[in-house]
Formats: structure tokens, C-alpha cells, sequence
């Protein structure tokens, strides 16, 4: 396992700067999710730490070591793409032990490792298949036993499940999951686009935004603690509704922000909308309702809803979970209500 430590990193590509200076720390054994919009530089980032990529300026280091002009054979990694990059001609065996064999292993060195990966991963009865022979899942879980076989100091994901069916994202990701518990000290680094993804795997996530760090934390600290209107909007699925104007006056803010679960339809004295759709999923639903501010305000529900398109319905928040933003989007900490007269009582910044 190692440590990674990241210094006013930055690459530019020509006159664009696509990483504008990263401060951060990958503790060792940690498993660190990379997550932000298409663009933000969240691949990049990770094909620094992988060499893939030269460093424009700053520092990257492994353990206390300057890594940043090491080629990637050098570094202790591995990494882990989305197209699975497999050898078509080689079965799971030739596939998994290829880099051990390049590297100089012995035959019997080589047998045991990726036996050892194989059982890991439920892949022994596929070893001496092909590829093409395989599902999609099945080819993820070769290329994460190529990683493995290496014994790496880092483990490196690109978005490795993008390629899959839903059902292949759930199973994989279990997978991922177990292997981390099951290779005790192991650091991972992993870049996704997906909410869930990131939440269910990640020790911290990183929260990148037009190549900056906007906030690094746990999964329920940037869920319940977000420093940001971009943070608040992008962690989560459904996303935290977000309101200004007369909705956010009576909290003293420019923008407030709340999650569909902490609103409720109620009978008076909530905010005022009409429905405009209903999302039943079993057991919840989510009721979209227009109150005038752009996009609809997202309500969740348990079980079956029974409001129907056009309905107008009242909304009401739980004021002890509004989350407060000043003009620069910038958190100001939460704000609930209380009293007889409903006076907001505001909290100390989070």
C-alpha cells in the first residue's frame, strides 16, 4: 500500500490549464472516489498519478517519494480501464498472468498468483476461455485479476463498470467491494461518473469541479455537510433541490437547499405547486412538482404515490435540514424552524 501526496499539481495541454492546482492526500490503504461532470478533469488527474500523463508543475508522491518523473512500470500501480483492454488471442490465464511474465516471473510463481486471484474473483472455471467467451461482467473481473496478479502499491480505476448493464454495474461493484475488504491495506483510486457508485464504494470522495477540488469528505459528510451549491447538487440521486428568492429570504440566505426526503406533502401551509410527474419505483416514489422556480422540486414518498399530473399539492420542508448558500454558493451552515410563530433559529456552520 502506499500513500500519495499531492502538491499545487497542475497540467495544461498548449495555453489550456485542465488541472489548475491540486492539494490533496490519499491515505494509505484508502479507497478514494474520484467523481465531478464530464470534463472537470477527474481521468486526467489519474493518469498523473498513473504516468500516463506528465506533470505541467507541483509535486506528486508516493510514500514521501517525488514519483513525478517515474514511467508507470515504476510506480507500484495498477490500473484498471473501462474497455476491459484484454487480449483477444490469450485465455483468462495468459491474459492474467501476461504482465507477471514480462516482468521475469517464474512459471510456478506466476501460477500461484493468478490461481490465488482466480479464486478471489470466481474466475477459475473460466481460466482457460477466451474473452469472447465471456459476458461483460466476467471480462471486468479478468482485468481487475490482472491488476492484482502485480501485487500493486496503488490500485487505479477509470470508470471500470461504465460498459456494463445495470444489473453487471450491481454484481461488479459487490465484487469490488469485497476484494478491498479482502486485501487489507490496498489503496484504490477510482474515477466514476455514477452516484451510487461512489457512495456505496468510497472510504472519501473527491469532489472535482473544472480542475479544483470543491470538497473532499466521506459519503454522508458531503451528503449531509456539503460546503457548496455545486457539491449540493451533484452528490446525491435524486440531486438536493435547490431554491432562491422568496424561498430562501425567510432563512437569510441567497440559496437554499434540501433533499427530497426531508420535504413532505402536506394539507396547508407548505409551498404551493402543481404536479408534473410521478416516479413509482416500489417502494418509493418521487413527485415532481412545478412551484415556479425552473426545475421542479423533487418530493419522496413511500410507496405508491396517489398524487396525480396537474394536481396542486402543498410542500412542506423539515426546516432543521435546510441548508443555507450566500451569493457565491458558498455554505452558511443550516437552519431550522421553531416556536409557535415558526422563528428560524440559525445553526453555527457545519
Amino acid at each position: 500500500m502506499a500513500e500519495l501526496q499531492l502538491r499545487d499539481v497542475r497540467k495544461s495541454f498548449g495555453t489550456f490549464e485542465v488541472i489548475k492546482g491540486i492539494d490533496m492526500e490519499v491515505k494509505a490503504g484508502e479507497f478514494m472516489v474520484f467523481v465531478g461532470p464530464s470534463g472537470c478533469g477527474k481521468s486526467t488527474l489519474l493518469r498523473l498519478i498513473a504516468g500516463l500523463e506528465e506533470i505541467t508543475s507541483g509535486i506528486l508522491t508516493f510514500d514521501g517519494q517525488v514519483v513525478n518523473h517515474l514511467v508507470p512500470s515504476k510506480r507500484g500501480i495498477a490500473m484498471v480501464f473501462q474497455s476491459y483492454a484484454l487480449y483477444p488471442h490469450m485465455t483468462v490465464f495468459e491474459n492474467m498472468s501476461f504482465g507477471m511474465r514480462l516482468a521475469g516471473a517464474d512459471n510456478k510463481e506466476c501460477k500461484r498468483r493468478v490461481r490465488a486471484a482466480a479464486e478471489l474473483l470466481q474466475l477459475t472455471p473460466y481460466l482457460e476461455r477466451l474473452p469472447r467467451q465471456l459476458s461483460g461482467g466476467q471480462r471486468q473481473r479478468v482485468a481487475i485479476g490482472r491488476a492484482i496478479v502485480r501485487d500493486p502499491k496503488v490500485f487505479l480505476f477509470d470508470e471500470p463498470l461504465s460498459n456494463l448493464d445495470a444489473s453487471l454495474r450491481v454484481a461488479t461493484r459487490i465484487e469490488i467491494a469485497k476484494l478491498h475488504r479482502s486485501m487489507q491495506g490496498t489503496t484504490i483510486i477510482y474515477v466514476t461518473h455514477d452516484q451510487v457508485e461512489a457512495m456505496t464504494l468510497a472510504d472519501r470522495i473527491c469532489v472535482l469541479r473544472d480542475g479544483v477540488v470543491e470538497q473532499i469528505g466521506t459519503p454522508l459528510e458531503l451528503y449531509e455537510r456539503p460546503n457548496s451549491v455545486f457539491v449540493a447538487g451533484f452528490i446525491g440521486s435524486p440531486k438536493m433541490n435547490v431554491l432562491s428568492g422568496s424561498f430562501a429570504q425567510p432563512y437569510k440566505a441567497h440559496t437554499i437547499g434540501i433533499r427530497a426526503e426531508n420535504l413532505q406533502i402536506v394539507d396547508q401551509g407548505g409551498w404551493a405547486g402543481s404536479v408534473v410527474h410521478s416516479e413509482m419505483l416500489g417502494s418509493d416514489s418521487y413527485i415532481y412538482v412545478d412551484v415556479g422556480v425552473g426545475e421542479p422540486v423533487i418530493v419522496r414518498e413511500n410507496g405508491t404515490s396517489r398524487h396525480q399530473p396537474g394536481e396542486v399539492v402543498q410542500i412542506s420542508p423539515d426546516h432543521s435540514h435546510v441548508h443555507r448558500f450566500d451569493a457565491a454558493g458558498r455554505s452558511i451552515g443550516r437552519a431550522e424552524m421553531s416556536g409557535a410563530h415558526h422563528e428560524l433559529q440559525i445553526i453555527a456552520k457545519l
